[in-house]
């Protein structure tokens, strides 16, 4: 029968513990790959004052640390296991196997009469009476020494209790099985049954029903995008097909209603802020406003949508309200991916080009839908001057070639943002199939489209790489599994963002839509694609291919869609090209195959599979000149031979 004993010492518990706090703690330490940036960037001073600031406010100061709850959890997580671990290390282990041979000193193979000659030995020095006591020895201890050694010397003497050790492990013979329970016993005492009760019923009673109330009905609240399901449901209703940039601007503006719980601002900076947006917008501001619905007392609303907007036109906050629409300016980017779920699962084309398009007016702080503004990007360009030189120079070499050749102390900065701009250079965009030379009905088609980048201010580079090389990797790619190119590590690829607004750091994507502009619908839904190479003039071959799959339709018949490549940061960069999926019938398919297998199958002229197909009008293979001579010389000799063998009948009638 067992013996059930709980943990006297707390040894056993204190393993236990400490396996558990290793392998909760050792994953909760390891930092996220995801959080790291890429060390390069654009080099203008103001990117690289924002990227000064964003270190600072990651890390805080030496006066005012920025501690985060996840590291002091971390923190005292690994103070107490070192606790624990030291706990352990000094625990005395008084468990011990019995062993005779290791308490005499001798080795498992000594035989019994060096046994014998060795007990003698210890006897007379480790004998009670013969022992003189040291400082700190007692009479006790040297009587229990000798007696272990007269009990180890008897265990491998006595038959009977060598039999026992050797067939029980100890020398008084079968023992009572003894199971330890890793819990330290003062938690089962009488005295601290209410305690122990208590705990219980906190832990499992209250802890764990509230732990999953919460990540049941949040998790219902919340769609998959984690945005609120009313701010998706105010998507589906406030969308159209033909909506526009204002119009997705406005639905957005609404969700902040349940997205921002809290917000505590002052309301005498907060309404002249709204005075001064309401100067520069003029009639458009109320229209907004009418939109989003801010005049019918949604507080938060009102809040989130004029932050958003101060930040649209670069207008200057205070340190309180510069932290709140840092928010909310990093929270509208779940919010515009949800919006565009939505759209792309309706396939409306306008209102998901609007809302890719807005991204890189939010992330450049410029007014949404006016293009004109795209050099109030570059560093010291206004929004009025960007305007005359939009039209003066509609080409960003040419205004970087204004402004050098005018001495104008901004050329400097912003060539430094045009080397790391990174202008889309679209390669090639193709429909493909898998081993097949045109695209049928209902097959498996591959758009495949081939991009780099470019510095605005150089020219159109030409692509003219080796034609069979070029073959051979394009095939590779398309019979792989993987929607993007492998690039190989000495390839330059997009870094850091020209993005000073930004409250983040900011790396570039481009969004690959499939649409059809005649009816406005999206074709394909949409691939994001990042780090982009950059182009090398010497090689031409550097470039990376992404692919985005779907089934051909069943008709028989062309589809001029358009390929839309739009920037997520940079205002004004985007490529849009016509293409054509032409869907061929399958029997075009096998008359080209038959076609090349002509000169193989047609039988010749002369034969007699020739002269069938010739009486049933089908095609037939001629014959080679050299064969018909040899035929004819071989034909005029049978004759000769025929017309001789008759002229000698004749003589001999």
């Amino acid at each position: 029968m067992a013996n059930y004993n709980y943990d006297e010492a707390g040894n056993m518990a204190a393993y236990f513990l400490l396996t558990f706090l290793f392998i909760v703690l050792v994953p909760l330490s390891i930092p996220s790959s995801s959080k790291s940036q890429p060390s390069s960037g654009c080099a203008c001073e103001q990117c690289t004052q924002h990227r000064s600031e964003i270190r600072k406010l990651e890390s805080g100061s030496f006066l005012n640390p920025k501690h985060h709850r996840r590291a002091f959890i971390l923190a005292a997580g690994w103070a107490f296991f070192s606790y624990v671990a030291y706990k352990v290390a000094t625990i005395e282990n008084d468990q011990k196997v019995y062993n005779p041979f290791e308490i005499l000193g001798i080795s498992s193979g000594t035989s019994l009469k060096d046994i014998k000659s060795h007990y003698k030995k210890l006897s007379k020095v480790f004998h009670p009476d013969k022992v003189k006591l040291a400082v700190n020895e007692t009479i006790e201890m040297v009587e229990a020494r000798f007696v272990d050694i007269t009990k180890a010397y008897k265990s491998l003497t006595d038959e009977t209790i060598r039999e026992n050790w050797e067939r029980y492990g100890h020398p008084d013979g079968r023992q009572e099985v003894s199971m330890g329970i890793a819990l330290p016993k003062w938690i089962v005492e009488g005295k601290n049954n209410i305690w122990v009760l208590g705990a219980y019923g906190v832990i499992f009673g209250v802890a764990l029903p509230s732990l999953v109330g919460n990540w049941w009905f949040g998790n219902r609240s919340k769609t998959k995008d984690g945005v609120n399901a009313r701010s998706a449901a105010t998507y589906f209703k406030m969308l159209s097909e033909d909506s526009g940039m204002d119009d997705v601007l406005g639905t957005l503006g609404k969700t902040f209603e349940w997205e921002r719980p809290k917000v505590t601002v002052d309301q005498k900076e907060f309404t002249e802020l709204e005075a001064t947006i309401g100067e520069k917008l003029g009639e458009k501001w109320v229209t907004l406003r009418k939109l989003a619905e801010i005049d019918q007392g949604h507080e938060r609303r009102r809040v989130a949508f004029a932050l958003l907007y101060a930040h649209l036109l670069r207008l200057p906050l205070s340190p309180s309200l510069r932290k709140e629409q840092a928010e909310i300016l990093l929270q509208t980017q779940a919010l515009l991916s949800s919006l565009l779920n939505i759209t792309i699962s309706r396939n409306w084309l306008t209102p998901t080009l609007a809302a890719m398009r807005l991204h890189a007016y939010l992330v450049q702080a410029l007014n949404p839908g006016q293009t004109s503004l795209k050099y109030a990007q570059l560093p010291s360009i206004s929004d009025s001057e960007s305007q005359e030189l939009v039209q003066q120079f509609p080409l960003l070499a040419d205004l970087l070639f204004s402004l050098e050749e005018k001495g104008d102390d901004r050329a400097r900065e912003v060539k430094k943002v045009a080397n790391k701009w990174g202008k889309l250079d679209l390669v090639e965009a193709s429909f493909q199939v898998i081993d097949d030379r045109i695209v049928t009905p209902s097959s498996i088609v591959y758009l495949v489209v081939k991009v780099r980048l470019t510095p605005p201010t150089d020219g159109p580079l030409s692509f003219t790489p080796d034609a069979k090389s070029y073959e051979k990797r394009n095939y590779e790619f398309l019979a792989s599994k993987k929607d993007v190119e492998d690039v190989s590590p000495q390839t330059t690829i997009s870094s850091l963002a020209h993005a000073p607004h930004w409250p983040s750091h900011r790396k570039p994507s481009w969004w690959v839509v499939l649409g059809d502009p005649k009816t406005s619908k999206v074709v394909v839904p949409p691939m994001k694609i990042t780090d982009i190479p950059y182009a090398d003039p010497e090689h031409p071959d550097v470039y990376r291919s992404y692919k985005l799959q779907f089934q051909a339709p069943p008709n028989v018949m062309s589809f001029p869609w358009r390929v839309y490549i739009v920037s997520d940061t940079f205002v004004g960069e985007e490529v849009a090209e016509e293409i054509t999926l032409r869907i061929d019938d399958l029997a075009a398919l096998e008359e080209g195959e038959s076609a090349q297998d002509d000169d193989i199958s047609d039988p010749e002229e002369d034969s007699l599979a020739g002269q069938m197909a010739m009486m049933r009008g089908g095609s037939v293979k001629k014959r080679p000149d050299g064969e018909d001579e040899s035929d004819d010389d071989e034909s005029s000799t049978d004759d000769d031979q025929q017309s001789d063998e008759e002229s000698s009948d004749s003589d001999s009638d």
